[in-house]
């Protein structure tokens, strides 16, 4: 099973890209791992928020491809422990055949399609979050649980 994650945005701050950048390495040593970035809106000035997340939806839809399972990276989701993802991550990597993608979407979420085509919600926090800083967060926790399934010493109880 590939694992791929996809978000909508550069991420501006390069401390924060240099932090993701040395997650998405360790995690690589465990699984076959991909980080999808797509392209900024242009000329979003003129558009509501409901016409940005429908762009932003259909370049999200474009990425996924048939048989894949989504989970949306969202407020509204399901929250859980670190040892809880990471039994989560396992059961799924057991029974996902192709790939498990999860999405991160703009400042204003996600279409109706979008969560039309996802399979589960997964919450960070009920804290807000910049999306700079959820890319940060999501990749630290799924290195975290890939650790914790392997037994490695990064995971403290």
């Amino acid at each position: 099973m590939k694992t791929i994650l996809i978000v909508v945005g550069k991420t501006a701050d390069r401390n924060i890209t240099a932090a993701i950048d040395d997650y998405v390495g360790r995690i690589r040593h465990y699984i076959p791992f991909e980080l999808v970035v797509l392209p900024d809106l242009r000329n979003n000035r003129n558009m509501t928020f409901d016409q940005q997340k429908a762009r932003e939806g259909e370049m999200i839809l474009r990425e996924i491809q048939p048989g894949d399972v989504v989970v949306l990276l969202d407020e509204a989701g399901k929250e859980m422990t670190s040892r809880g993802f990471a039994s989560w991550f396992g059961h799924k990597s057991g029974i996902v055949a192709r790939r498990l993608v999860f999405v991160i979407g703009g400042p204003y979420g996600f279409s109706p399609d979008v969560y039309a085509a996802a399979a589960e919600r997964l919450s960070l926090s009920r804290m807000t979050f910049s999306h700079q800083m959820v890319r940060l967060i999501f990749v630290e926790q799924l290195y975290r649980a890939m650790d914790i399934l392997n037994g490695g010493p990064y995971h403290h109880d």
